[in-house]
């Protein structure tokens, strides 16, 4: 048992991992052929890098529920709609933030207040949580104003970007966590990046090609190493590959833990930028994200609760 629980944790380790590089990829993709773009075109191969992993999984008879019947199949599309959507509000919303120019570190560290969201969302559905949780709030405030405010008391729209996306991220894992349940995980995620793509199309062809300067141009950007080496990143390994991990590893684990583990795709993200990008950080915004990762592990460690012994509802992860 201890064997499987740490081969499920290693396997977790790398699914943050390849999340965390992401948000580079993200950035390089973003600026190369324009946010909602590159959300178009990732989450499509995304779909398409699912589907044989969908029929080794069949014929190796390793699907779990596997539509059988038409209410069956009709069921997993309203699911991968519904979560699709949500994803599609939250991929963008994310992808703005950093194409505003928001730092990897940055962007990583508010995109994981999901993890915090996640329970304080779950009381509306009588999901309860600790006082772990509340403690957890209240530091991650103050983290944010160390990480976002910049000489004054306003949020950069960047920063509103990002925790807007936070918070959709955190519909979506609720999303997941209500529908996963009752049909094929695997399918359903290739459903829900789908859908996104297609929605992530609209904005694509009404904000990108304006911008890039007409239809011609928006396709010369894609004709370089430069957008699609990010691209085939983030759909291929962000979105297939990590996602097929996290299926495989975590259920070898207690959620908390799973989270806790995968949550470290901020920290993998903000090494990635400094590498990568030779992006930096002042002692102000260094100070919050210490603050926010204390809140976030605060907030998802086992701890007992004083006054509710309710269930808790200790949250899922989302991805890049």
């Amino acid at each position: 048992m201890k064997a499987k629980q740490l081969r499920s944790s290693l396997l977790l380790v790398l699914t943050a991992g390849i999340w965390g590089v992401a948000f580079v990829a993200q950035t390089s993709g973003g600026d190369a052929v324009g946010p909602f773009s590159f959300n178009f075109v990732r989450f499509i191969i995304g779909s398409a890098v699912l589907l044989p992993v969908i029929g080794v999984l069949d014929k190796t008879g390793l699907s779990t529920r596997r539509p059988e019947t038409k209410e069956d199949r009709k069921k997993l599309w309203i699911s991968g709609i519904m979560v699709g959507i949500a994803l599609f509000l939250a991929a963008n919303a994310q992808q703005l933030g950093i194409y505003l120019g928001a730092p990897v570190s940055k962007a990583g560290f508010l995109t994981a207040l999901y993890i915090i969201l996640v329970p304080i969302l779950g009381i509306f559905i009588k999901k309860k949580c600790g006082w772990n949780i509340w403690l957890g709030v209240g530091i991650s405030v103050v983290g944010l104003y160390f990480l976002c405010m910049s000489g004054g008391f306003g949020f950069q729209l960047m920063d509103l970007a990002l925790m807007a996306s936070a918070f959709l991220f955190s519909i979506q894992i609720l999303l997941i966590d209500h529908y996963s349940p009752q049909v094929d995980p695997v399918r359903l995620s290739s459903i829900q990046f789908l859908v996104c793509g297609l929605f992530s199309a609209i904005p694509a062809f009404a904000v990108d090609v304006p911008r890039s300067g007409g239809f011609g141009e928006w396709i010369d950007a894609f004709a370089s190493w430069e957008a699609w080496i990010p691209i085939l990143y983030a759909g291929v390994l962000s979105s297939g590959v990590a996602y097929t991990l996290q299926v495989v590893a975590q259920p070898g684990l207690n959620p908390t833990i799973a989270s806790l583990i995968m949550s470290f795709e901020a920290v993998f993200g903000s090494l990635a930028g400094w590498l990568l990008l030779k992006q930096t950080m002042s002692t102000r915004e260094i100070f919050g994200c210490i603050l926010m990762f204390t809140a976030i592990v605060i907030a998802q460690l086992p701890l007992p609760t004083i006054a509710d012994r309710g269930e808790k509802l200790t949250g899922q992860t989302g991805q890049t």
